[in-house]
């Protein structure tokens, strides 16, 4: 502006203010890197972040999983675009079509409007609110056009028909008249050609002048006239539904049942209420951010993290809680919280949104998925829902599907249940044995840390308990924060490689190893379930598994035994086709250690075979 004016009071011809304003922001360029160059180094500015980051870059490949982890932060698509401006997006780039045509200051402004927020909305879905108000000027532009020049033709004479025609022939044989002049200066072909097109395009303006093409323009105005009230009594009927659609409360919906009733699933506010009503005041809630403000609105009670958590690091602990196995999840846990809330039930919850948890615990706790910044161990397996190893034994999985899938129980010396929404939505979890020590000293005002003496801002900070784990965390550096001097290139580097290459990445000897050794480690730790092991004892047949059974068990070697049951526990169950198994073999060879390693995988020594005879009968043998 200061530019401009100058350029006005100085009188300045064309030549001269395009060199002026060349001269003055080259001289404003340089002044503004000197002041960079000088002043980046002493962390006056702040680094770009990974969500402006995500708006140049393609989605996922931010390098920060939190950022990448947010449905909002996706690409919009088209179905996007249709859904919240319906109409607009075939009459928007219509007027901007028109804009370009009228180009001057006002449609320049527009224009440059809504290139950038396209751009930007395009990168992330909810930019898509950027380009509303440009989309709603630019539909208006284009509607305003079609209406105009549609009143125009119904409702406005023409001139005299007659001396419109009489002026189009003028123009036809004046051009045809050129054209012949032109015979001794071009070849007959190309000079008969152009002569022949001017006479059509200057007939049709002749047929556009008559009568017959005042009818059809005003036919297709009334026709234009006709799909535009169409359209605008659908664009406001759908406003209207989408306005109530949108001013609802997002925690509770309205779901249909298969035999077509209606019901309300209020499921999220019962049960912040429930925890308002029967939680100590003082009570400390643990659940993922997503649900922090709802928690600390609805059911006024503590909650560790929320959508205003700027701390990676304490987002990381707070999904490394939630994807590191039971024990360990358990035993952060009791020091920090008071209850746990899982978002159950199926669609976009918890579990599955876990697979990002894992990533984000593992961009600080390296420890979390060994050699691999993208978790592609802790998943799901396949289209059905089966968990990975991994995740089976997680501190959320066993949460979430406690009572619900067969076999996974929450452990009763760590939690109890206290609450079950109607739909089961939801679920709360109250922790057992919590640390008491810990609660008291985070709680204690003096533990704090404040910006000045008698500060309100006051930051709290860890337990001692917990310093063991911290000491495990690497703190996280994007790429572009330029104040740190140390930056994690390998992590980010084989971050991206696993993101543009997973088919490589998942056929990794590395990977193969490691989801190995925790099949193993499964194993060791999980015992069949009851109907499995009947569904083995129903069966009585001489297999492979049965030889190689009797095989081990003849000869006395117990780690080979235990070696066999580590990788396939249900071995332990089998029977042969006279009724007898592992126990009966192990009574009848004297094999009191291997009797021991069968009784841990619950193998029962009252179990008779085909002659109604059990194990310990087999103690009176003579070998």
């Amino acid at each position: 502006q200061y530019c401009e004016s100058k350029i006005r009071t100085k009188k300045l011809s064309k030549r001269q203010a395009w060199r002026y304003r060349l001269m003055f922001f080259g001289v404003a360029f340089i002044i503004a890197v000197v002041a960079i160059v000088a002043f980046v180094p002493r962390g006056y500015f702040g680094p770009i972040s990974s969500r402006v980051r995500g708006l140049f870059v393609k989605y996922t490949k931010t390098g920060n999983p939190l950022v990448d982890s947010v449905a909002e932060h996706q690409p919009a698509d088209a179905n996007s675009y249709f859904r919240y401006l319906q109409h607009l997006c075939i009459f928007a780039p219509l007027g901007f079509i028109f804009s370009l045509v009228s180009f001057g200051d006002a449609p320049s402004f527009v224009i440059t409007y809504a290139i950038s927020a396209y751009f930007f909305s395009l990168r992330m879905v909810r930019l898509i609110l950027l380009i509303g108000p440009v989309a709603s000027i630019l539909g208006g532009v284009a509607i305003g056009r079609l209406i105009t020049w549609s009143f125009l033709q119904l409702w406005i004479e023409d001139d005299d028909d007659e001396s419109n025609e009489n002026k189009s022939e003028k123009v036809i044989e004046k051009d045809i008249n050129s054209t012949v002049d032109t015979k001794r200066k071009k070849k007959l072909g190309k000079k008969m050609s152009s002569r022949d097109f001017k006479a059509s395009v200057h007939g049709s303006e002749k047929t556009y002048h008559k009568k017959d093409g005042t009818i059809l323009k005003r036919l297709i105005a009334a026709v234009f006239v006709f799909i535009l009230s169409m359209f605008a009594a659908s664009f406001q009927n759908y406003c209207l539904k989408m306005s109530r659609a949108l001013s609802n409360p997002s925690i509770t919906v309205i779901g249909q049942r298969k035999d077509g009733s209606i019901v309300k699933v209020d499921d999220y506010r019962e049960a912040y209420w429930w925890i308002r009503d029967n939680t100590p005041e003082d009570a400390r809630i643990l659940a993922w951010w997503d649900y922090g403000y709802q928690i600390t609105a609805i059911a006024n009670r503590t909650t560790l993290a929320d959508g205003n958590t700027w701390n990676h690091e304490h987002i990381a602990l707070l999904g490394k809680i939630l994807t590191t196995n039971v024990h360990e999840g358990y035993s952060i846990a009791r020091h920090l919280a008071d209850y746990v809330l899982i978002s159950a039930g199926g669609g976009g919850d918890d579990l599955a949104k876990s697979p990002h948890l894992a990533r984000i615990a593992n961009s600080v706790y390296r420890g979390q998925c060994p050699d691999d910044p993208t978790c592609s161990a802790f998943g799901f397996m396949d289209r059905r829902g089966t968990p990975s190893v991994m995740m089976e034994r997680s501190f959320l999985y066993r949460l979430h599907s406690h009572g619900v899938v067969e076999g996974v129980e929450a452990d009763p010396d760590k939690f109890e249940e206290v609450y079950r929404s109607k739909y089961g939505k939801v679920r709360v979890y109250k922790l057992l044995n919590i640390d008491e020590e810990s609660k008291f000293w985070t709680a204690d005002s003096k533990n704090r840390i404040c910006d000045v003496p008698g500060s309100w801002f006051c930051k709290g900070q860890y337990p001692p308990a917990l310093t063991k784990v911290l000491l495990q965390k690497q703190d996280f550096s994007q790429l572009e924060d330029f104040n740190r001097k140390h930056v994690d290139l390998e992590y980010q580097e084989q971050y991206f490689e696993n993101l543009n290459n997973p088919k490589k990445f998942l056929a990794s000897p590395k990977l193969t190893e490691r989801q190995d050794s925790e099949s193993r480690y499964e194993m060791s730790n999980k015992n069949p379930t009851k109907a499995e092991i009947a569904a083995v004892n129903i069966i009585w047949s001489d297999t492979e598994e049965t030889t190689l059974m009797w095989k081990i068990i003849t000869s006395g070697d117990v780690q080979d035994l235990e070696r066999s049951l580590q990788e396939n526990p249900i071995l332990a169950h089998l029977r042969s086709s006279d009724g007898r198994g592992p126990m009966f073999w192990a009574f009848e060879k004297r094999r009191q250690e291997m009797v021991k390693v069968l009784m841990k995988y619950g193998v029962s020594h009252s179990e008779r075979d085909a002659d109604g005879r059990t194990p310990v009968d087999f103690l009176d043998k003579e070998i």
